[in-house]
């Protein structure tokens, strides 16, 4: 479980809501629903009406809400926490060596660009 990573482009929205730090963000700056497309991942833990840095492109760490495979693509659970691929939205998939055996582990991530 790695807690590094290679963000090549972050960028800030405003917190719709209060949101917690390496967890999936809308574009507009709330919690995703269940497999809903995602701006990327927030960098920090924020109250609403704030500004975070989230990470758009690159590597970056994520929390899981489920054990994922390694190689495995990845989309968000209701809590904006990394959940293997089912029907929703391809985010990212777990870099070269990361595994999560458990919910509320932290794994590096390759984001993906998302069409929506």
């Amino acid at each position: 479980m790695s807690r590094q990573s290679t963000p090549i482009l972050t960028l800030s929205v405003i917190a719709a809501a209060a949101l917690t730090a390496d967890r999936f963000v809308t574009p507009a700056g709330g919690v995703p629903a269940a497999g809903a497309s995602c701006l990327g991942v927030g960098r920090s833990s924020v109250a609403s009406g704030a500004r975070q840095p989230v990470d758009v492109l690159g590597t970056s760490v994520v929390e899981t809400g489920a054990a994922i495979a390694a190689n495995a693509l990845v989309e968000t659970d209701a809590s904006g926490r990394a959940v293997t691929l089912a029907a929703g939205t391809v985010l990212a998939r777990l870099a070269p060596g990361e595994v999560a055996t458990a919910a509320g582990q932290f794994v590096e991530v390759i984001l993906l660009p998302t069409r929506s």
